[in-house]
């Protein structure tokens, strides 16, 4: 690229004037006072009412606001309102084409059709497969050692499930009363993606998984209870390399108590499975534990901060921000008889969720009774799949052995991706999670020194924006309809239109890129010699006519800058 490195990061700097609202980010994290938003950010972000009635979600969490006096965010407009929603379901972005649809179409309930329009697809299966995947430790290496085969047939398991859209009840059942081959029954490798398989350690998976808390904040006696429920969990080697057979063993007891977590106790005979027990307990509709972790971690996922924070920590020291919007989801998630799709979808269409990631208030507890929409960075596996799509790139993964990449296509969405081991220098430096523990605070959204300096110079990037399809179309363009070319690489970079100061400003860097024809005419004139002055000409004109790809580094400039935005690289 012939526009140096601080020339670009200037551009970048200057092209993003309106996005030093979007600072609220750092806001967020030092709970720093918001800066008043300018009007051209007004109409760039967000509308000036609300289009859609309150839901009872909103009536819960506007009445929480009011007790403390904090001011809601101003609904988000359509441009954001559509990036967000493929982000936030699908863990892709919407190409131009898509966003001026949407844009253009005066329906009032489009938003509510694009929804469900989302929930339906196949990018909306394989992205939440990649979360669960996360929070079930689909890993193939230490310390998970799930091994390749075993995480192929227990990926294409979980994702089986999220595309027929199992109830979460008979989801959860599945997993705990699993028995057989981790090969040929998957569902069984949830008993053996835990760091051990002794009962304390199965009771710790479960415990996370299942009801959002971490066994190392409970007393010895209660993980013990826990525990008892998986001491006739048996695993057993096969003559298959790596097979493993997960079975029940009953006890030599004739009879048996056990202690559930809530105090309850029961009395097993001989022979009986104490993890069919446990399962029923676990899911019966008054079981608090198990509806309100997966609530929680559903908002947490869609709203970027759990009702109880972090979401899977729940104990009694840290209380839920606003206990009666809880309590209403796990309801209704009961009423819909664990419809999870119910439950995304009413979140979704909330004025909650749709509202400006632009806080009106400084106030510190803003964030946490969801003032407005939270801002965060990308996912790694989100962020270098839209890169490479924009480049017309492939990423080079890499794993601790060879084994896993027999499964690879080499154009593998990183989203599909179904081992945790596999990974890439990108992956690495942006947070993916380890899948080592099922936390979800593995994942890491910081931003750091390594990304940006990856970002704005490195090679990757250098050969993503050369190789750009969407570059060569919007250069050609670029000569006759300059304007043109800006809007359409805004619309697929940024998915809205470039402001006028925005238009102005890439306009005026396009023209001071592009180098200034010479008056050739004039140069003739004044020189007596008609034939010198003819070659003069000619020399001239090959001097000084811009080069063929003149527009063409134009708009990678200009592109790189909006990459290296904030905008582009946070969901907002």
């Amino acid at each position: 690229m012939k526009a140096g490195t601080q020339k670009v990061a200037t551009l970048a700097l200057t092209l993003m004037v309106s996005l030093g609202q979007l600072l609220a980010e750092e806001q967020i994290s030092s709970n720093a006072p918001a800066p008043s938003p300018a009007p051209s950010v007004d109409q760039i972000y967000h509308d000036s009412e609300w289009k859609t009635p309150p839901s009872q979600i909103d009536q819960l969490v506007f009445a929480e606001l009011n007790k403390h006096n904090i001011v809601s965010a101003q609904p988000c407009n359509d441009a954001v309102f559509i990036r967000r929603i493929y982000i936030d379901i699908t863990g892709t972005m919407p190409s131009g084409q898509q966003v001026k649809a949407f844009l253009q179409d005066p329906a009032s309930d489009k938003r509510a059709r694009l929804i469900d329009e989302l929930l339906d697809s196949e990018n909306f299966t394989d992205y939440w497969t990649l979360k669960w995947c996360d929070v079930l430790r689909v890993k193939s290496e230490f310390p998970i050692n799930l091994w390749p085969k075993g995480v192929q047939s227990y990926q294409r398991w979980i994702r089986q499930q999220i595309q027929n859209n199992l109830r979460y009840d008979e989801f959860a059942r599945a997993l705990l009363l699993a028995n057989g081959s981790n090969f040929r029954q998957a569902e069984v490798n949830f008993y053996r993606s835990g760091q051990g398989h002794s009962p304390a350690d199965i009771a710790e998976i479960v415990a996370l998984t299942f009801m959002g808390s971490r066994t190392d904040r409970w007393s010895e006696e209660n993980v013990n209870q826990l525990a008892s429920f998986f001491s006739q969990l048996k695993f057993k080697q096969t003559q298959e390399w790596k097979e493993e057979i997960v079975f029940h063993q009953p006890a030599p007891t004739p009879q048996q108590d056990y202690i559930f977590p809530d105090g309850s106790k029961i009395s097993l005979a001989a022979g009986e499975d104490p993890r069919i027990a446990f399962t029923n307990w676990l899911v019966n509709s008054d079981n608090q534990w198990f509806t309100q972790s997966i609530c929680n971690r559903i908002w947490y996922w869609l709203m970027g901060q759990g009702i109880i924070h972090p979401a899977d920590d729940i104990h009694p020291s840290n209380p839920a921000s606003n206990p009666a919007l809880l309590e209403y989801l796990q309801n209704q998630l009961v009423n819909a008889d664990y419809d999870l799709k119910a439950l995304y979808r009413e979140i979704l269409n909330s004025r909650t969720y749709q509202q400006s990631s632009i806080a009106r208030t400084d106030d510190a507890k803003s964030t946490a009774l969801f003032a407005h929409y939270a801002l965060r960075r990308l996912d790694a596996e989100v962020l270098i799949d839209a890169l490479n799509e924009f480049g017309n790139t492939v990423e080079n993964y890499w794993s601790p052995i060879p084994e896993p990449f027999t499964f690879i296509p080499k154009d593998n969405r990183t989203i599909t991706l179904a081992d945790g081991s596999i990974t890439s220098q990108f992956l690495d430096m942006f947070g993916r999670p380890s899948r080592d523990t099922g936390y979800l605070s593995e994942r890491e959204h910081t931003p750091n020194e390594f990304q940006r300096l990856y970002l704005l110079n490195s090679q990757q990037m250098h050969v993503r924006v050369r190789t750009s399809p969407l570059i060569r179309k919007l250069s050609q363009r670029a000569t006759a309809k300059p304007e043109q070319a800006i809007s359409e690489l805004y619309l697929n970079l940024l998915a809205r239109y470039p402001s006028e100061d925005e238009m102005q400003i890439a306009m005026a860097y396009r023209a001071k890129h592009l180098p200034a024809k010479t008056n050739n005419q004039q140069r003739a004139n004044k020189n007596k010699n008609q034939a010198a002055a003819a070659e003069k000409k000619r020399q001239n004109n090959r001097r000084t006519a811009p080069p063929a790809n003149a527009n063409a580094i134009a708009i990678q400039d200009i592109a790189w800058a909006l990459i290296n935005s904030k905008e582009f690289l946070y969901n907002h």
